[in-house]
Parts: C-alpha cells; sequence; structure tokens
C-alpha cells in the first residue's frame, strides 16, 4: 500500500516496534508512568456542570488524592487531599462545602476558599510552628469546553487539546446536560485502550454496526488520505452512510441540530477531540460524547463515558437519553471487549514487542508521545 503513498498521507513509511510487553503489564512501569505523564500533563476529572456549588469531591489524579472543591459562587478550587499534620485523608465522599475543611482525625481546619491553616484544634504548638506553612497543598486546575481538568505539576504547561482549544467552539459545550452516563472496569492497560481508539485496522472485524454507520471504516482506514491512490483535492463526502446524520440507531437527530456549526462539521457527522492522557470528545449535531479513562492499575483501568445534551433535547416528551446512547454504547462495549482480549495476548512471555502498520501512525505518536512524557521531569 505505502508503495504509491502521496507524501501528504498520514501512513507510515515503515514498520516500528511497539511499546515492550513491560509497558502494559509491570507495576514499576505503572509507577512510573504515574509519577511522570500523569503528574504532569492535565487530567480530566469531569463536567463543571455536573459539580454543583457548594460542594467538596475526591478524586483521584493520577498518583495522589485531591480534594475537588466549588464554593458558592462557582469558584472551583484544588487541593491535595491529605492533612498537613500527619497526611490523614480529610475528604473521603462529596459533601456540602463550608468555610472551613476539618480533618475527621484531629480536627485541624483549613479555609476552603485558600486552604490556609486555620485551627490546630486541641494541639498546643511550639514557638517554631508557623501556621502559615501549613495550609493545603493547591492542585492546579484549568476548565475548557465544560470540562474540569486537574495538573499536579507546580509550573503546568498550557492545556492543549490535540486539535486545538477552539475546536469545539461552534457547540455550545458549557450549556449541556449530562443525560447518560456508563461506566465499565476494563481488564486492560490503559494504554491498550487509547491504542485501539488510535487506529481502524480492528473495524471490520470488531465494530460491524459502526462500518455501516460508517463505511470508510469498513475499509479499515480512518480517514480518506489513508485509502490508497489518494491524492489531495479529491472531493469529500459524508463520513456517515446516505440518510444518516449522526450516531444514533437510526441516525436521525435526536433533537434539535446545534445552529452554529459549519458545513463541514455537519458533514463530518462525527468530530474528535483528544486530550491525553486522560479523555476524548466525540462531537455530533445534536449531542457530544465523552469518555475519561482513569488508570487504576497496571491491567484496570475504569472508562466513563457521558452523552451531554441541550437542555432543550431532553425536555422533549418522550426522550430517551439511554436509547440515543445505545448506539455508542454498542460500540464502547465491542471495543472494551477488544481491548481486554488485547490485555489478555500480552501477558504471554513469548510476545516482547510487536510492530506496527502503516495505518497506525497515530499509535506510533501516541507511543512517542507516553517515552518523551515518562523521560521528562515531573
Amino acid at each position: 500500500m505505502t508503495e504509491h503513498r502521496h507524501p501528504d498521507s498520514p501512513l507510515l513509511d515503515h514498520c516500528p516496534q511497539t511499546l515492550p510487553r513491560n509497558a502494559y503489564v509491570t507495576e514499576s512501569w505503572f509507577v512510573q508512568e504515574q509519577v511522570t505523564l500523569f503528574s504532569r500533563n492535565w487530567v480530566c476529572v469531569g463536567r463543571l456542570a455536573d459539580l454543583p456549588p457548594g460542594k467538596i469531591r475526591p478524586v483521584q489524579v493520577g498518583p495522589a488524592p485531591v480534594l475537588l472543591c466549588r464554593d458558592a459562587e462557582g469558584r472551583v478550587t484544588a487541593f491535595h487531599n491529605a492533612c498537613r499534620h500527619r497526611g490523614a485523608e480529610l475528604c473521603a465522599h462529596e459533601r456540602d462545602l463550608g468555610k472551613l475543611i476539618t480533618c475527621p482525625y484531629h480536627a485541624w481546619s483549613y479555609a476552603s476558599k485558600d486552604g490556609r491553616l486555620v485551627s490546630v484544634a486541641h494541639a498546643t504548638p511550639t514557638g517554631d510552628f508557623r501556621k502559615e506553612d501549613h495550609g493545603l497543598v493547591p492542585v492546579s486546575v484549568a476548565e475548557w469546553a465544560g470540562f474540569i481538568f486537574l495538573n499536579l505539576s507546580s509550573s503546568p504547561r498550557p492545556l492543549l487539546p490535540d486539535v486545538g482549544l477552539d475546536f469545539l467552539k461552534n457547540w455550545p459545550m458549557d450549556s449541556l446536560v449530562t443525560g447518560h452516563r456508563h461506566v465499565r472496569d476494563l481488564a486492560c492497560n490503559w494504554k491498550v485502550f487509547w491504542e485501539n481508539y488510535n487506529e481502524c485496522l480492528h473495524c471490520p472485524g470488531i465494530h460491524p454496526e459502526l462500518c455501516d454507520m460508517v463505511p470508510l471504516y469498513g475499509r479499515g482506514i480512518m480517514s480518506a488520505p489513508e485509502a490508497p491512490g489518494w491524492t489531495p483535492g479529491q472531493p469529500r463526502s459524508s463520513n456517515l452512510k446516505p440518510g444518516a446524520e449522526s450516531w444514533t440507531m437510526t441516525g436521525a437527530p435526536c433533537g434539535p441540530v446545534f445552529p452554529d456549526l459549519t458545513a463541514e462539521e455537519r458533514q463530518n457527522g462525527y468530530n474528535f477531540v483528544t486530550v491525553y492522557p486522560t479523555l476524548y470528545v466525540v462531537a455530533h449535531v445534536d449531542y457530544v460524547r465523552s469518555v475519561r479513562l482513569e488508570p487504576l492499575g497496571p491491567e484496570r483501568t475504569r472508562l466513563t463515558a457521558e452523552w451531554h445534551f441541550p437542555a432543550e433535547t431532553l425536555a422533549q416528551p418522550g426522550f430517551d437519553a439511554a436509547e440515543v446512547a445505545a448506539f455508542a454504547k454498542i460500540v464502547l462495549e465491542q471495543d472494551g471487549d477488544a481491548a481486554e482480549m488485547n490485555q489478555r495476548g500480552l501477558r504471554s512471555p513469548a510476545h516482547d514487542r510487536g510492530r506496527l502498520m502503516p495505518q497506525e501512525f497515530d499509535i506510533a505518536r501516541f507511543h512517542d508521545w507516553v517515552l518523551t512524557e515518562m523521560e521528562a521531569s515531573a
């Protein structure tokens, strides 16, 4: 296929090796990822609209338990979930956020607004103890497209999705409401799921429903430039099959089409944006879907998929968000099963490294990103 590859084609001109087997099965590799890659990148922890004002919630960011706070005015802050006294957990479940965050162990109290230490309760510190030196340790917060991101780095880099911060500007992301949620704990390494996401060679054998909806996927490619003989300037057609406009069981929109989309965004039928290491978003003409990944161990990953709708769509008589989600859930379950199958094979001592095919260019880029992030200091 690559003999007639156009210079602008994304196809690889060689077959590079994959990451080694250890990257997917060993605790030591997983721990190293947590203290480098997951500690210096922006980790998505959910939607702003799903964290009500006046609430505090414990979340996990890489290796660190974190307190996510939203005050009564809607301002979001975050702190490491550890008391500065002896490290006790400050919050175990979502609850109301008052003016103070009080440790349930020895009652040290911190101002919820800025984390400063207010009281050491019954303790009697000596003169060498300074309250101002023992406030909660802050965690950086960023908001984008209605999502909340946290970063453990003391000097975080700017948040930058793969296709830019403005990619979803024509969707009313901040006002969308989560109408359906699907959670599955996968028996696979988090990278295995991302690798599956980054290629479509598996699509003809794994996704019959998806290949019917997106005929291009039935050819084992993700985009027209991957096709044999592709050249720039060829006319574009809709990615979806004739008559389909969105990823629903019928292909029909589930409600009003977003009014500000460009002709190209509507023609695409689906628009992907990725924020490694934890989030991808698929924007359709009538709703938006997000998928978050949380590594739980070398061979365990929690997948949380959510479907976000305009309030007026959810208010339609007889509307069923689960029915809208049914199509993508079929695809996600198939992807999850494939990832777990891949993981079971990776345990074989006979497997050291694999080889990527030209169509797996995005996996090669992902592997390069993983290695670069792990080599960099946290």
